[in-house]
């Protein structure tokens, strides 16, 4: 056997090595495709994740945003202004001198009934009547029926400090 039928023989030799190593080879090749099938299974499921991830970063974000504009309306909403203003658009009006009930069915204070006054906060509205040649009436005869606190100071003395207003908890 000469030439190139010769080589061939020599290279792949026809006998019991030939078949001892066909299962080890189809094994060493089954394996190279497992682990190359599974790598890509895993780069698959990892990419899928991370997609996911970026995803729920991004609904985190959307929701936090909405979550402070909620807040921002919360707090705009409970302000003492607000809050008044929106009593007054109700009818509702400021409440005199409460009065408490003791456990035993007596009476401690004297009620009194609210009555609609003019807000402090708010200017009164202006009197059409009032105005003259010479322009709108003084604010003194417009202004609140009730005392301000800077014009009686002997009166602001000699009541007891008030606590101040509990503060909010940290945000």
């Amino acid at each position: 056997m000469k030439g190139r039928a010769g080589r061939l023989a020599r290279l792949m030799p026809s006998g019991p090595n030939t078949a001892a190593r066909t299962p080890f080879v189809l094994l060493v090749v089954l394996l190279l495709a497992g682990g190359l099938i599974s790598l890509l299974l895993l780069n698959s499921a990892l990419n899928e994740g991370s997609f996911r991830l970026s995803k729920l970063k991004r609904d985190t974000t959307e929701l936090t945003d909405e979550q402070q504009a909620l807040q921002r309306d919360v707090d705009s909403y409970s302000e003492p202004d607000a809050l008044e203003r929106r009593a007054r658009e109700l009818g509702m009006v400021p409440g005199g001198s409460p009065a408490f009930l003791d456990p035993d069915g007596t009476v401690r204070g004297v009620p009194e009934r609210a009555t609609a006054q003019p807000s402090p906060l708010t200017p009164p509205e202006p009197d059409e009547s009032a105005d003259g040649p010479t322009g709108p009436a003084s604010p003194s005869a417009s202004g609140p029926t009730s005392p301000s606190p800077s014009a009686s100071p002997a009166t602001a003395s000699t009541t007891p400090p008030t606590t101040p207003p509990p503060t909010s908890s940290g945000r």
